[in-house]
């Protein structure tokens, strides 16, 4: 809680801290009227999922050059003008009048998103250098809170009965606080890294650290996807309880990142990733039980363990000796976002082909994995 505190208290850090939240507000907003959009232009699911691919595509095709550019202008100022450029095609999904104008607008908007989730993370990669605090933990908890504020967004709907009108509201809301605070960190720019010539020996941990960020944003897509259905056909859980997996799993994973920079700073990021390995294998092994409530309970051990995982990944990734913050970010979050977005689907073939408890032992199997990591990158950080 002190680097929430910290954040609350110091305009310094709620500034970055405010671009976390903005970035989820804006997505989470384009991503509750997706059903309305379906509708709209008449087309069916597997349409849908090929538009939804073109968002993906976007983000991926900036994060080789992310890095690149975020050197070159300065991070303060990368993550100024991604702030911007989200705010300005945030809209675009909302506006298109046919398929195609659809599939380009989510191309645009995710290279923005991206861009802008390089720059954040690494602006506080830089700010945590800089004034030896940590709060990346918690700035991370702010992203989950643009998330929570985003789906409060709903009620709004009835309301204001426009999609592009709710969509331009929370673009206000966003732009406005930010035009408050972004000089705080415009001025902010990457520390000078000696560059060394490369090695496997240098770029193995950096390595590693992607297949973790891989493995655990897989299992954060996976859950997002599968929990409902794994409470109904495997549980056979009350339809009132379909999303309480879900629900367990991100209340835990936002109060999780509020508390990760202190137990980070006490006992360091590998450490920290041991340990919400660990909590999340016995997460797992409670879904694993397929009792409703405990399974339930399960959910929730998996969001607390993989809390403080995802920002200490982050944190790791900008602190790579030899290698510069932004391109160390951006490998992790490229290694992730691949996690994130194939796991559902492989994991929904093995369901297909088997059934959904040998793709959540899968799971189980991926934190045991990412807690043996741990051992290895500890050995070559002693080396």
């Amino acid at each position: 809680m002190q680097s929430l505190r910290l954040i609350l208290s110091n305009p310094r850090y709620f500034a970055p801290a405010w671009v976390f939240t903005s970035l989820n507000i804006l997505f989470g907003t384009w991503a509750i009227y997706i059903p309305t959009i379906k509708d709209k232009l008449a087309i069916d699911k597997s349409e849908l999922g090929i538009a939804i691919f073109f968002l993906s595509l976007g983000v991926f095709t900036i994060f080789p050059v992310a890095a690149k550019i975020i050197n070159k202008i300065g991070v303060g100022k990368a993550t100024w003008y991604g702030v911007l450029l989200i705010c300005v095609t945030g809209v675009l999904p909302l506006l298109a009048p046919n398929y195609y104008s659809l599939m380009a607008a989510l191309f645009i908007f995710g290279a923005t998103h991206g861009f802008t989730d390089i720059a954040m993370n690494t602006l506080v990669t830089e700010i945590e250098k800089e004034d030896k605090k940590n709060f990346m933990s918690a700035a991370h908890g702010f992203f989950s809170l643009g998330g929570v504020l985003a789906g409060l967004g709903i009620f709004l709907i009835a309301v204001i009965g426009n999609p592009v009108l709710h969509m331009v509201l929370a673009i206000a809301i966003v732009l406005v606080v930010n035009l408050l605070f972004y000089k705080n960190y415009t001025h902010i720019t990457a520390t000078p890294v000696a560059k060394e010539p490369f090695s496997f020996n240098l770029f193995k941990p950096l390595l590693i650290i992607g297949l973790v960020s891989f493995m655990v944003m897989g299992g954060e897509g996976a859950i997002i996807d599968w929990s409902g259905l794994y409470l109904k056909e495997v549980s056979i859980a009350p339809e009132t309880l379909w999303g309480a997996g879900f629900l367990a799993f991100s209340i835990t994973m936002t109060t999780g990142r509020f508390f990760g920079d202190s137990i980070s700073q006490k006992f360091g990021s590998i450490k920290i990733v041991a340990i919400g390995s660990v909590v999340a294998i016995f997460g797992y092994l409670a879904v694993l039980s397929t009792q409703t409530y405990v399974a339930i309970f399960g959910f929730a051990l998996i969001g607390l363990g993989f809390s403080v995982i995802i920002p200490e990944l982050f944190r790791i990734g900008g602190n790579f000796k030899g290698i510069e913050s932004s391109q160390g970010v951006a490998f992790i979050a490229g290694t992730g976002y691949l996690g994130f977005l194939t796991a559902p689907p492989i994991l929904g073939f093995l369901a297909d082909v088997s059934s959904l408890s040998l793709s959540f032992i899968v799971l189980l199997g991926c934190s045991v994995l990412v807690f043996l990591s741990t051992f290895i990158l500890r050995k070559q950080k002693s080396n």
